[in-house]
């Protein structure tokens, strides 16, 4: 298999790394080309114009999810036109007492060309399929909770 890495930057801007008085912001740099800011959770002090990991975890179980659900698709003759996704993570506490992301819901909207449909029950278990085969699904365990729309 192939390595799939991403570079992170972090320098300290204070003059000291003190408890509550540093800046968690940082880049990310995928492929050595895109480059993301980062920072924590506004909730957690971080600037609410980059983004945090609990997003990004989110992109990538939404995108993970929508590309497997498209090759089942192709697979099974179902053309799709769109995709689109609003996924939300959700920050609590884990049965450990401990901060998490407790659940990622994902609600995919699908269209299709003119003149082809499915039944509700079809869509939903093609979204259901998708997430047993999702490799960011099958790390993250049962905490996804899909809504077709």
């Amino acid at each position: 298999m192939s390595a799939l890495a991403i570079e992170l930057h972090w320098h300290r801007a204070e003059p000291a790394l003190e408890t509550g008085k540093f800046s968690n912001a940082h880049s990310v740099q995928y492929n050595r080309s895109h480059e993301l800011q980062v920072d924590a959770a506004p909730d957690w002090g971080g600037d609410p114009d980059h983004t945090n990991p609990e997003q990004a975890l989110a992109a990538a179980l939404s995108s993970c999810h929508m590309m497997t659900f498209l090759a089942l698709c192709a697979k099974a003759g179902w053309p799709v036109a769109s995709y689109h996704d609003y996924a939300e993570a959700h920050l609590g506490k884990n049965p450990q007492g401990q901060m998490s992301v407790t659940r990622i819901d994902l609600n995919p909207v699908v269209r299709f060309d003119t003149g082809f449909s499915v039944s509700d029950a079809q869509l939903n278990e093609m979204q259901h399929r998708a997430h047993r085969y999702c490799f960011i699904a099958n790390t993250l365990a049962e905490n996804v909770e899909i809504n077709v729309n």
